[in-house]
């Protein structure tokens, strides 16, 4: 092996690093090359590339050579780089091919991420468990709300399917509640602590005039139908009691057009921007033909755009009284943001300041759903993870990389998407990963991993397609394996509410149904509180811990999570681990062909292993080491 980005003996550090320190790198090569001269080339983005000449330091056997050398990012950013030697053959570019191995030719660079010096992410969440809740659709315990806005329906009965057929004038206006508030989630405390959950993530709570509240109506006031201000204080005070903190979504690149703020319904005092251009917001928006033509997100003219830019929006969300601020005051212990791509990066920046200076323990957490180390969106690449704005993204990545796997595809697409992610993001922010399988935008992990793809059908058939007897049995015990995988890679495994009752639905608005209380599915409930142990009982691990795939071939997976303990200049040190094997086919599967080492594995979740090296269909075992290495020669 010429170079490996992902290995310590060729790049030490590995993965994403602090601005000023230094990185070592070694490079073998051919000794029949007759290499007269090696030379890094680091390529900052946008800026001139720097060179830095390698030194020869002895054989690596009878056959090969080592060349190595440090370089010291200055400064926050992404970085480029590849290798050039000088032979007897001319000059050698090495490239970066599959699995961050070097290969001779090519034009991949690989990345080098490095982050603000002194980045530090919230330790709360660390090692903790997440649990996504839609407010309207949990539990409902309030009683009978005043003051509810006019024009919503309400279902009279808790399980009944979600309104999805067009209304009288053929639009889809989503007015349709089912009355779940702040009351009922903060009864089922008990129940999520029993989960291990020490996060709740509340999708929007503020007024809005659709079920989903991503149309902001009033961006200081709780909705009517959740609660009040004094619901949401007495549910964050409880939560906290318990060890649970609650995280809430800020939705800051549109507003409602039916709000406080623009005012089209007419439903409000006013004046909103639609109704006068002498309104106090109107400048929020940009009109191309006041009042009818403005920018809209994604088209969707209830949604009208707001401009971040403009510095009375910016107080008035980031402001020392605005509406970060304030919530954090209320108790809030973080937000996520919604489609951070399609907020301006001074914006950004202005709000992790609001939060951070009110806590410097709020969480920020961004709604991304590709690689976000180097996300470019709309022709600017993004700063997210270098510091000073999130501290930490829903990994969309390892949701497509375990459901994925465990349908069938390439065990090797499985670890390359695990560990890019892993090589790619700074440790504050990897720590702090909101590891889900599903969310209110994707359809229920359950019916995917079990059901007959959608694949572009509408809600039609949606509505009336639900899983057979066995597509059930088939999606539960994969779900309990996307689940461990969940709760095994780096980050904090997120649930998505029902999802561990057997909750299932294709697209919104079947993902949104109602927590089936008094249906749920007790065996899976049992597998997510054992889960919840596991982590609480081996949170070191979990939170700190390297993590590498070991094995990926056929039907089989073997993830190892691993940390090492041990003072500085001991001769010894101990090295903890977890290994989980997973068997994702429908028949047994022999992993004698792994070559695994289970002397002294202790059992911790799934198969027992002892004495028998065959995992059932859909199954998996979880193993514990400790071993003592030794750290002198």
């Amino acid at each position: 092996m010429l170079f490996n980005s992902r290995d310590p003996r060729y790049r030490f550090p590995t993965g994403a690093v602090e601005a000023g320190r230094p990185i070592h790198f070694r490079v073998t090569l051919p000794r029949e090359l007759s290499c007269s001269a090696a030379r890094l080339i680091v390529e900052p983005e946008n800026e001139t590339a720097i060179l830095c000449d390698m030194f020869w330091c002895g054989m690596n056997g009878e056959e090969e050579e080592w060349w190595e050398c440090d370089f010291t990012p200055k400064k926050r950013g992404l970085y480029f780089y590849l290798f050039e030697a000088s032979t007897c053959r001319g000059v050698q570019r090495l490239s970066r091919g599959e699995h961050g191995r070097a290969i001779f030719g090519g034009t991949y660079r690989w990345q080098l991420t490095v982050y603000q010096e002194g980045f530090k992410t919230p330790d709360w969440l660390e090692g903790g468990i997440m649990y996504q809740i839609f407010p309207d659709r949990f539990y409902k315990a309030g009683g009978d709300k005043e003051n509810v806005p006019a024009g919503r329906t309400y279902h009279e009965d808790w399980y009944e399917q979600p309104d999805w057929r067009p209304n009288h004038e053929g639009r889809i206006t989503n007015t349709d509640f089912y009355g779940g508030d702040l009351q009922g989630v903060r009864e089922k405390l008990p129940y999520l602590k029993d989960l291990g959950v020490t996060c709740i993530y509340l999708n929007p709570v503020f007024e809005s005039h659709s079920n989903h509240r991503y149309d902001t109506a009033d961006y200081l006031k709780i909705d009517p139908l959740l609660g009040s201000e004094q619901d949401f204080r007495e549910l964050c005070e409880s939560a906290r009691e318990l060890g649970i903190r609650v995280m809430i979504d800020g939705v800051f690149s549109h507003t409602g057009s039916d709000s406080v703020y623009f005012n089209r319904e007419g439903r409000y005092e006013g004046p909103g921007a639609y109704n006068s251009a002498e309104s106090p917001y109107y400048k929020w928006y940009n009109f191309r033909n006041w009042p009818h033509e403005y920018d809209s997100w994604w088209g969707f003219d209830t949604l009208p755009n707001v401009n971040e830019t403009e510095e009375s929006y910016n107080l008035f969300v980031n402001g020392e009284d605005g509406v970060v601020r304030r919530w954090l005051r209320a108790g809030a212990s973080g937000w996520r943001l919604d489609v951070a791509d399609e907020l301006p990066d001074p914006f950004i920046d202005h709000l992790n300041e609001a939060a951070k200076t009110e806590d410097p323990e709020a969480l920020v957490l961004g709604e991304v759903w590709e690689d976000a180390s180097n996300k470019s969106a709309y022709g600017v690449r993004r700063r997210y993870l270098l510091g000073g704005q999130l501290d930490s993204v829903m990994n969309y990545p390892f949701r497509d990389a375990i459901l994925g796997f465990l349908l069938g595809g390439d065990p090797a697409a499985f670890a390359e998407a695990v560990e890019n992610i892993v090589e790619n993001y700074p440790r504050p922010c990897l720590r702090l990963l909101m590891n889900h399988i599903g969310t209110h935008d994707t359809e229920r992990a359950i019916t995917v991993l079990g059901g007959t793809p959608a694949n572009g059908r509408g809600r039609e058939w949606q509505s009336g397609k639900h899983l057979s007897q066995r597509e059930r049995e088939i999606g539960r015990e994969r779900l309990k394996l996307a689940a461990i995988m969940q709760y095994i890679l780096p980050g904090v495994p997120c649930i998505y509410y029902g999802d561990e009752a057997g909750l299932e639905g294709y697209r919104d608005p079947f993902n949104r149904a109602c927590y089936p209380w008094g249906r749920e599915d007790q065996e899976l409930i049992g597998w997510y509180r054992s889960l919840g142990k596991m982590r609480h009982e081996h949170r070191e691990i979990l939170a700190r811990g390297g993590c590498r795939v070991r094995k990926a071939e056929g039907n089989l997976l073997v993830l190892e999570r691993f940390i090492v303990r041990g003072a500085e200049g001991e001769d010894c040190a101990f090295r903890d681990s977890l290994m989980l094997i997973i068997n994702r086919s429908e028949r047994p599967q022999s992993i004698l062909s792994l070559s695994l080492d289970l002397s002294d594995a202790k059992p911790v979740l799934g198969e027992n292993l002892e004495g028998v090296r065959v995992l059932r269909p859909y199954s998996c075992a979880l193993l514990k080491f400790c071993k003592e290495i030794q750290t002198t020669p």
